[in-house]
């Protein structure tokens, strides 16, 4: 499965750092596509964080550096589940922006936008996947319950073992006064 890894990987990122890449080097070329989902940003997003540039050519250079850097992360093999995350978040405003197959009315223009629309909607699928993959080891999650588990087992035989001393010493004692009293009841007339 490494070397399918290995293989995978530079192919599912490739059109992101090539992409990624022309869009950073010639942002203006994609604004006026892009207007949709940059008004939307820069109207509502924007004003209320700090981490969001304003300025349509911005957002556009931004989403093609993310693509770029996260990208170039996938195709080595560097924090691949990160960067397949980074890299499915960019890829909901750029098909938003740029596919609207629905707005269009040529029938052929239409149909070709669709399946941009549904090829991106497939490497939307192939990056969660990718975001998910856990290389064959176990996830923090799954770690994380079990460890939680065996701490609650290891808790448990702890506290019976100490229930059976303090029963065991409870028990001796109880014996020991049962056996005083019925030896002074002997002793009395």
């Amino acid at each position: 499965m490494t070397v399918l890894r290995k293989v995978a990987r530079p192919l599912l990122a490739s059109m992101f750092v090539s992409g990624g890449f022309n869009t950073v080097r010639d942002p203006q070329r994609l604004v006026p596509a892009a207007a949709p989902v940059t008004d939307v940003l820069s109207s509502a997003v924007a004003p209320r964080t700090s981490l969001l540039p304003e300025d349509p050519e911005l957002l556009v250079r931004l989403n093609g550096a993310v693509q770029l850097g996260a990208g170039l992360l996938l195709a080595l093999g560097r924090s691949p589940r990160l960067a397949s995350a980074a890299l499915a978040a960019t890829l909901v405003p750029t098909t938003l922006a740029a596919h609207r197959y629905w707005t269009i009315e040529d029938p052929e223009e239409r149909a070709a936008q669709r399946i941009h629309f549904l090829k991106n909607a497939s490497l939307f699928g192939g990056l969660l996947i990718a975001a998910a993959d856990t290389h064959g080891k176990p996830s923090l999650a799954y770690r994380t319950r079990r460890a939680a588990a065996h701490a609650s087992d290891a808790v448990t035989h702890r506290a019976h073992t100490a229930v059976d001393r303090v029963g065991g010493a409870t028990g001796g004692a109880v014996g020991s006064v049962t056996g005083a009293v019925e030896a002074a009841r002997k002793r009395l007339p």
